[in-house]
């Protein structure tokens, strides 16, 4: 049986490494992509990225795969490679930056609150209620409808809340889906925020 000839390759030089990109459906090079990173995710930190190339591959997709490297796994990009709208200065960098809406109420069962920007709700989001966010969600109360924040493809975008007990998560385009069974709270604010391709929840430690 002949062995499937790989859609991501890597070579390295003194400077850094160079990602080869083959002809093929785009969406598969994005998850062989994803997953090579997963799995030497240390070494790729380490490392700097100089560039990606391939024949077939277009702007569009070169950008979308360097957003990916970028935001959502934190990776070293040459400056001179990374579009001007992932560049450090140009990103989203703090909850308290850009456009914010507050909305002072309970949001109920059917009820969709969509911003392009951060979403602060002083109240609850009950069941059956979607919330989205181009930036971060803030909900001083509880959360147990569906959250989407970065919707634009921010991966550093968080949701966060008193009580966070979702019916679905997201972020950017990662999934975090509510687990069977009663889970135990742990009393604190808990914060959700994407770490090495995967959404996880945290407790919120305010720093003294």
């Amino acid at each position: 049986m002949p062995v499937k000839e790989a859609l991501v390759n890597f070579k390295g030089i003194n400077e850094g490494i160079y990602i080869f990109i083959k002809k093929g459906d785009f969406e598969l090079v994005k998850i062989e992509l994803e997953k090579k990173l997963r799995e030497s995710i240390n070494f790729f930190r380490g490392a700097n990225i100089l560039g990606i190339k391939g024949e077939s591959i277009s702007e569009e997709e070169t950008n979308e795969l360097f957003r990916i490297m970028k935001r959502k796994y934190n990776l070293n990009i040459s400056e001179e490679e990374l579009p001007s709208y992932l560049n450090k200065s140009n990103t989203f960098t703090g909850i308290y930056e850009g456009m914010t809406k507050f909305i002072n109420s309970t949001i109920r069962s059917g009820q969709t609150i969509e911003y392009n920007g951060n979403v602060i709700i002083i109240g609850d989001v009950n069941p059956g209620a979607l919330i989205k966010a181009n930036e971060n969600i803030i909900i001083l109360g509880s959360i147990k409808g569906v959250a989407h924040a970065g919707i634009s493809g921010n991966y550093r975008a968080i949701v966060a809340a008193y009580d966070l007990q979702p019916t679905q998560l997201r972020i950017a385009d990662i999934i975090s889906r509510k687990p069977d069974g009663n889970i135990a709270t742990s009393g604190l604010p808990e914060v959700a925020r994407i770490h090495e391709g995967e959404v996880i929840i945290e407790p919120y430690l305010p720093r003294k």
